[in-house]
């Protein structure tokens, strides 16, 4: 009896190996279709900023920002906002609203020493005067050392 037991188990054993192989196949080839199928809505992009480490008082600091993102159906406009001296992040400037790419730059000065922190927000539009704009990225926040 233990000897047909032992032989009734490795021969299930072996019959749920294949049929789990066989399985592990045929749910690999499923899950591979359902990834196919899913990639094309994921949204890809990226925001880059950049500005000066130090800038003199009184003298022009200059940002600029790029960015952009795949996303079918939205316009694309890049706002740059500061934060600086306790009065947390506000908008400086926005791009227009465009398809493809965003760019914005922009110039100002520093009135007294400190630190400037900027970051870049791309939102999406629906249309150019979309009242609820989507955030899609926003970029790393850079520092101005103000001296």
């Amino acid at each position: 009896m233990t000897r047909t037991k032992k032989t009734g188990m490795k021969a299930r054993g072996r019959r749920m190996a294949v049929v789990g192989a066989m399985g592990l196949a045929t749910g690999a080839l499923g899950l591979s279709s359902v990834t196919l199928a899913a990639a094309p809505t994921l949204a890809k992009g990226a925001v880059e900023i950049t500005a000066p480490r130090t800038a003199q008082v009184g003298k022009t600091i200059d940002v600029k920002a790029h960015g952009g993102d795949d996303s079918a159906g939205y316009l694309h406009q890049l706002c740059l906002e500061e934060n600086g001296f306790g009065e947390g992040w506000h908008q400086e400037t926005c791009s227009a609203a465009v398809k493809g790419d965003a760019k914005v730059t922009a110039q100002g000065t520093s009135a007294r020493r400190g630190d400037l922190r900027f970051r870049a927000v791309l939102y999406g539009l629906t249309s150019k005067h979309d009242q609820k704009p989507v955030r899609l990225h926003t970029s790393d926040v850079v520092t101005v050392h103000v001296r």
